[in-house]
């Protein structure tokens, strides 16, 4: 059967909206609508053969396997191997760019979103981001690839978003014109990181935002791999 991992999303207007683990959607949430506007890419980077192989048992789109690069040896070193593969399945985890509309009509607007079919877990990213920078799509990879089975919490939720804020700040700091590309998902990143830095960067606003979206009430403060109460 399958199982939604994740939906995860961020309203234009600046509140995370919920990722969820669970089997069925929760709600049909309508969310804004916004242009896309061309985002302008980098040229691509160098990848060695061998490397480039292992990517190409995650996806067969280069957008994505240049963002999977970029997350090596940095803060979301650890999503990039999940991804490849050191996950609770022991196999890579497929991504591409979908229309999440044909899965589900209700999902047509979220940012991603990860499945789960027998033993094999998936992470679709919405096909509107596929002009998207690279580092923006690092950043959501690296938040997607923690959830790994159907079950979440609070502490999770906190820990991805925060992951995601950290990477996105990682990648600004470095290339700071970053965050002024007009495009959805750079919002959503620089939506995250100002409250990352907020809390000086630590999960104290970010956590703040989890524990108050209607979307998260439900869910317990704790999950496997999640129990430390100081998280």
């Amino acid at each position: 059967m399958k199982k939604i991992l994740l939906l995860a999303s961020l309203m234009f207007f600046g509140a995370i909206t919920p990722t969820f683990a669970i089997s069925e959607p929760p709600y049909n949430k309508e969310l804004p609508k916004g242009g896309i506007q061309e985002a302008p890419l980098k040229e691509d980077i160098y990848i060695d053969n061998d490397t480039y192989k292992l990517y190409k048992k995650v996806s067969k789109d280069d957008k994505i396997i240049q963002a999977l690069e970029i997350m090596k040896g940095g803060l979301s070193d650890y999503s990039r191997r999940a991804i490849l593969g050191e996950n609770l399945t022991g196999r890579p985890i497929k991504v591409e760019f979908r229309d999440l509309s044909l899965l589900n009509e209700a999902y047509k607007d979220f940012d991603a979103l990860g499945w789960k079919q027998k033993n094999q877990l998936y992470i679709f990213i919405n096909q509107k981001h596929y002009d998207a920078p690279k580092e923006a799509l690092a950043a959501v990879l690296s938040h997607e690839a923690i959830h790994q089975d159907e079950l979440n919490s609070i502490n999770e939720e906190t820990y991805c978003w925060t992951l995601e804020a950290a990477v996105w700040t990682h990648f600004t700091e470095k290339e700071p014109n970053l965050e002024n590309i007009n495009h959805p998902l750079v919002v959503r990143e620089n939506t995250i990181k100002r409250l990352f830095i907020k809390g000086d960067y630590t999960d104290k606003y970010v956590r703040k935002s989890v524990m108050s979206n209607a979307g998260y009430q439900t869910l317990p403060s704790r999950s496997p791999g999640f129990e430390d109460e100081s998280l």
